[in-house]
């Protein structure tokens, strides 16, 4: 008898299923090994790594802080789309080519491995060794499944051939689909061994030498619709290069101040906790972070200072980089002066009052107040070097930003909303204006084409936190109006009006939005 040749549809699922054999087998083995990884975040890292800037600008404006989870999800369209197209060559014309094509997925996913930024190696290219042999002996199964001879299941001949064609066919893809969904979950369950809450919910974080004081309430202006002057822990922006949460517990952690230094110095996380340790009020900005964005956040930050680190290491003469170095691979510098000049650079350990949370950098990371995020704030980090400018060219750098980033004065409208429709009375236009470092004078609002008007200001601790505004419109009349705000820094310079995108160092210009009065 002839054998029934599937249909593409049926070829097609089988195909899809074959790759979920592979990436689920791939997830159940990389569970086993702390430094083992799916094949998708390997692969996912690299696509990272390899994207020029205006393409991670525009993923950052398109899904914020959502980026990695639409990293992922476009990856595993391509890959379901890949999947059923070699399913379809594989089970309607040459089962060879599915062969080569899973080879081939299984080979992009070893050297992805292999070549990551941090733990790069042959075993660490192991899952998806294993995982595509395991795909390609489930399609060599499959094919002859759905291809052997088997009566009338093989013939097709007849309604009932036919019937009993598809229940078959259904049964063995089916069973190879439980095989990969049992195989993933329990990669995701083994992996769980590795996860570092459980360290971090252990953690007793210490007291600082000299606690701050409570906020005063004059630091929030009691304006629906303005920043609370804290950010809470839940609601800080995220942006970084890991696909996946680092997991460091605590207990194995080290950090190593290495290069251009007198005496090269290893701590514990312990060691860390048992330092004087001081306590400032910080935020921190994403050079991403367009005029009117919310990448960015204000904090209570504990951590150890950096100057202190860095002059018991004794810092060589010609050094003038400081080099952050995450678990992950991940690296960022910024000048050693940056760290010596008096500001509150620090290894911080807590955020808010509580252990960094695992996605801003638990157990240590660092903070530098006035410098962008891509320059100076490594999470989950592993070592400071000192070296120099000439020696060492940073991440971000090596893909076209610039080699340093001072953050640069601004200010944003957080209330009304653009396009708002508002009431014709009192109006209270307010928002946050920042300028770390440097602090914020004043600022002001303007209302279509109108003279500038001095908004009022809540308090700030310091010159490294952000100041909630406010300007009360009295005199709104009904119709469009244009809004703009500008702030005044610490130094007394104004605001640039000048428009710039966030590529290489940050974006300027002044915030401006529509509302229509009624």
């Amino acid at each position: 008898m002839k054998a029934q040749q599937p249909g593409r549809t049926v070829a097609a699922v089988a195909g899809i299923v074959v790759a979920a054999v592979a990436l689920g087998v791939a997830e159940l083995v990389a569970g086993l090994w702390r430094t083992w990884r799916s094949p998708i975040l390997d692969v996912g890292d690299r696509v990272i790594d390899a994207a020029p800037p205006f393409v991670k600008e525009f993923a950052i404006d398109t899904f914020g802080t959502n980026d990695k989870p639409a990293l992922l999800i476009g990856i595993g369209t391509l890959l379901l789309v890949y999947a059923a197209v070699i399913g379809v060559l594989a089970f309607r014309h040459r089962l060879l080519i599915g062969i080569v094509g899973i080879g081939l997925f299984a080979a992009i996913g070893m050297w992805a491995a292999s070549t990551r930024r941090a733990g790069g190696s042959i075993t660490a290219a192991v899952p998806s060794l294993i995982g595509g042999a395991v795909g390609i002996g489930a399609l060599v199964l499959i094919h002859r499944a759905l291809h052997g001879e088997t009566g009338a299941a093989a013939d097709g001949t007849g309604t009932a051939g036919r019937r009993d064609f598809f229940r078959h066919s259904g049964a063995v893809i089916g069973g190879f689909a439980g095989v990969a969904a049992i195989s993933g979950a329990g990669g995701r369950l083994f992996g769980r061994r590795f996860d570092a809450e459980s360290s971090r919910e252990d953690v007793d974080l210490p007291v600082a030498e000299e606690p701050l004081d409570a906020l005063p309430a004059s630091t929030e202006l009691g304006v629906d619709g303005i920043s609370s002057f804290v950010t809470p822990n839940a609601d800080f922006y995220r942006i970084d290069t890991a696909l996946t949460v680092p997991q460091v517990p605590s207990d194995s952690y080290k950090l190593s101040i290495v290069g251009m230094v007198d005496n090269e110095i290893e701590l514990s996380y312990d060691d860390l906790t048992r330092r004087d340790l001081i306590e400032r009020d910080i935020t921190i900005c994403c050079v991403s972070n367009e005029v009117g964005g919310r990448l960015i956040g204000n904090a209570r930050w504990l951590g150890v200072p950096l100057k202190e680190l860095l002059e018991e290491a004794g810092v060589q003469s010609g050094a003038d980089q400081i080099v952050g170095r995450s678990v992950d691979g991940f690296a960022c510098g910024f000048p050693v002066e940056n760290a010596l000049d008096g500001r509150d650079a620090m290894v911080a350990i807590g955020m808010n009052g509580a252990p960094l949370p695992l996605e801003h950098g638990f157990p240590a990371r660092l903070i530098v107040p006035g410098l962008y995020g891509y320059v100076s704030a490594t999470k989950w980090l592993a070592e400071i070097e000192l070296t120099t400018f000439d020696e060492f060219d940073h991440y971000w750098l090596r893909r076209g930003w610039a080699q340093k980033a001072p953050i640069k004065t601004m200010s944003r409208i957080d209330t009304p909303r653009g396009l708002a429709k508002v009431p014709v009375s009192p109006i209270a236009i307010g928002g946050v204006a920042w300028a770390q470092t440097r602090g914020i004078e004043s600022v002001d609002v303007r209302i279509d084409d109108g003279d500038w008007q001095r908004a009022d200001l809540g308090d700030a601790p310091t010159a490294d936190t952000w100041r909630q505004w406010v300007y009360r419109w009295a005199d709104a009349q009904p119709g469009r109006h244009s809004i703009t705000v500008r702030a005044t820094d610490g130094t007394g310079a104004i605001q640039t009006a000048e428009r710039a995108e966030p590529i290489p160092d940050g974006a300027s210009g002044h915030h401006q939005i529509v509302v229509i009065v009624e």
